[in-house]
């Protein structure tokens, strides 16, 4: 038998090393910078501990800590730790699951007696916590029978019933072995791994808070108590985490909607209802007519269809059948059943089919602003993000299987078009394609979608990701994801491609061989929903909105009592020209008055005095920029109508 194995690198290039080398002696071979910084090595694309020996041709790469995966080990072992911490601070605690998540990880608990987490809990379990990470306790990797791994865990419920039931893949259960991590000498737990080789390797953490989860999520089950956490590579990540999320509380929509008197949530009205103040009616007013004439451009057809329907409509949609649990439920009226519609495409597969279509109508693209509802769980419920009521910018484009490749073209670069128009420029598409399980219609179908759908996307030139097998049961589609002034991704808009609606309807055309033929449907949500992508916009701006969207464009505040009359034709002049003007009379100090709009977050703040009266000029004082004395009037008008038409997105 050899002394050595070959190791296959990345690369392709192959790497001579002693048999017995493990993953941490590899990245050492390679060099001490990769070492410090390895985490775990992926083995023929499996990923193992540093500490697991290598074998022969086997392909190896070392995975990083400041990677997406190196930071997901990362948080996963600090997520041990902090078990470890809670069940010595806490003796007689049992513990469910702790799994890393975005930006994070967390662990389930159930204190003796019912306890609760509290605030000052954090602290003791963090001080804890760095005991065991100064202590470089190792992450000893062990494999046990079921038998075995039941006894191990026998005081632990939880773990006994994950060893059992063999259906959480974090839980490290495979062909009749369990697998443990060890932190010796006080803590062992149930786990696959991997994990980095000792708890030294840790320390860049924080935990956030506490909140009650239900074991598995079922609300039938025992309440557990959660900690968050967040974990980092480096301290200043962690640093720029935290500011991060200080800045996002700043501009929490929620938040600046009651500050800035856009909209409410009411309780006598309804749970996840969303009231539009005037203000934020305004702003939602610009968004859609901006939206209505883009798309008129585009050549879609406007329809408005009814908010309830009979059952009989959802039951051919398949929504009943699918659907059904967020769905409202049904109204008994005139001895029919009616239910609130909870999508806007079987209204609008109606309207196709209500008289014979031509293969000259198609494309039909038609297009709805269309109220939906779905019973959402009160638990999800979240601001205007995740509500009961919302609308739905929503457009079902009907077209013949050779005109789909350039509909699709030319369907993304429209909704990139009027998304860029309000300010956003980093997206990034998710593709995914047929789930093999459960996919209907024929096969050919759906890889000519997926080629269509991959085209368009890579013609776009956007960064994209496949999500192998991750589509719907009815067809393929792109998710578009943007990210916003503080780097968070937003889910936006969806373009599907459904080979179950116009079987359903029975939709048809004649071709130019006077032949039936079955069309494509398009499904496409711009906005996704208006009242989420009116929420983006709030945190995006940080509720300072551009010019065009801002509910006051200019507030005219004159110095004193006898320049109001000015203040006024002032306004009128601007008014005239459709800008949004309000006078701000001088029934409070000039100071106070100023704090006001600069609260309000208004674009521009007109001062005017004696010297602007006998001039016809004004004081600028845009948001943001130096304040400008003697403007005239006129170019003042100009500017502010310049910055409206063009749609700008600065001041």
């Amino acid at each position: 038998m050899s002394d050595l194995i070959s190791i296959i690198l990345p690369d392709g290039s192959r790497k001579e090393l002693p048999a017995g080398t493990t993953g941490m002696q590899f990245a050492e071979s390679i060099g001490s910078r990769l070492a410090k910084v390895a985490v775990i090595v992926e083995v023929d694309g499996k990923e193992k501990d540093l500490a697991a020996e290598l074998p022969d041709r086997a392909t190896v790469s070392v995975v990083t800590e400041d990677s997406a995966r190196g930071l997901f080990t990362l948080r996963h072992s600090t997520a041990h730790v902090m078990a470890q911490a809670v069940l010595g601070l806490w003796p007689g605690a049992y513990f469910a699951i702790g799994p890393p998540i975005e930006d994070g990880f967390y662990y389930d608990f159930e204190l003796p007696g019912g306890a609760h987490f509290v605030p000052e809990d954090l602290e003791r379990i963090e001080a804890r916590m760095r005991e065991i990470i100064a202590a470089n306790q190792p992450f000893i990797r062990r494999e046990h029978g079921i038998e075995e791994a039941l006894e191990l865990f026998k005081s632990q419920p939880y773990k006994v019933e994950l060893i059992n039931g063999n259906d959480d893949p974090m839980a490290g259960v495979e062909h009749n072995l369990v697998s443990s991590y060890e932190n010796p000498p006080e803590f062992i737990d149930l786990c696959r791994g991997p994990h980095v080789p000792h708890t030294g390797r840790l320390g860049h953490f924080k935990l956030m808070r506490s909140a009650g989860a239900y074991w598995r999520g079922n609300s039938d089950n025992a309440q557990l108590q959660r900690i968050y956490g967040t974990a980092w590579a480096k301290k200043q990540d962690l640093v720029d985490y935290l500011e991060r999320l200080e800045q996002a509380k700043l501009r929490d929509h929620r938040k600046l909607g009651e500050e800035l008197d856009l909209f409410h949530i009411d309780d006598v009205v309804g749970p996840g209802l969303v009231l539009y103040h005037p203000k934020g009616g305004i702003i939602r007013r610009e968004m859609e007519d901006f939206s209505r004439q883009e798309h008129e451009k585009a050549g879609y057809q406007f329809v408005y269809t009814p908010h309830i329907a009979k059952a009989a409509l959802f039951e051919q949609s398949g929504h009943l059948g699918y659907y059904a649990e967020s769905m409202y439920p049904p109204m008994e009226l005139e001895d029919a059943t009616y239910y609130p519609k909870p999508m806007n495409c079987p209204m609008h597969m109606r309207i196709y089919s209500d008289r014979q279509r031509s293969w000259r109508e198609l494309p039909m693209r038609l297009f709805e602003f269309g109220q939906v509802y779905r019973y959402e769980l009160s638990g999800a419920l979240n601001g205007m993000l995740r509500v009961r009521g919302f609308t739905q910018d929503d457009s079902h484009i009907f077209c013949t299987p050779e005109q789909l490749g350039d509909e699709l073209i030319a369907l993304l670069d429209f909704v990139l078009h009027v998304v860029k128009a309000f300010g956003f420029e980093d997206f990034k598409a998710f593709l995914s394609t047929r789930p093999d399980d459960k996919a209907i219609g024929d096969v050919q179908d759906w890889e000519n979608a997926q080629d269509a759908l991959r085209a368009a996307i890579e013609k776009s030139g956007l960064p994209y990701e496949v999500d192998e097998g991750g589509g719907a049961f009815y067809g393929p589609k792109i998710d578009l994801k943007l990210k916003d002034a503080l780097g968070r991704e937003w889910q936006l808009s969806t373009i599907q491609v459904d080979f179950q609606l116009p079987p359903r309807f029975d939709l048809e055309y004649v071709g130019s061989d006077n032949a039936r033929h079955r069309p494509v449907v398009i499904h496409r949500a711009l906005f996704g929903s208006v009242d989420r992508f009116f929420a983006t916009l709030i945190e995006h701006y940080a509720g300072a909105f551009p010019v065009w969207l801002s509910p006051v464009q200019v507030s005219v505040l004159p110095v004193k009592d006898d320049i109001d009359d000015y203040a006024q034709e002032v306004a009128q002049q601007l008014r005239s020209d459709g800008v949004r003007v309000e006078v701000m009379f001088a029934d409070e100090p000039l100071g106070a008055r100023i704090r006001k709009a600069k609260l309000d977050k208004q674009p521009y703040v007109l001062v005017v005095g004696e010297d602007d009266l006998a001039n016809k000029t004004v004081g600028v004082n845009a948001r943001g920029h130096e304040v400008e004395r003697g403007v005239t009037v006129d170019e003042f008008h100009r500017r502010i109508r310049t910055a409206i038409d063009e749609r700008r997105t600065d001041v």
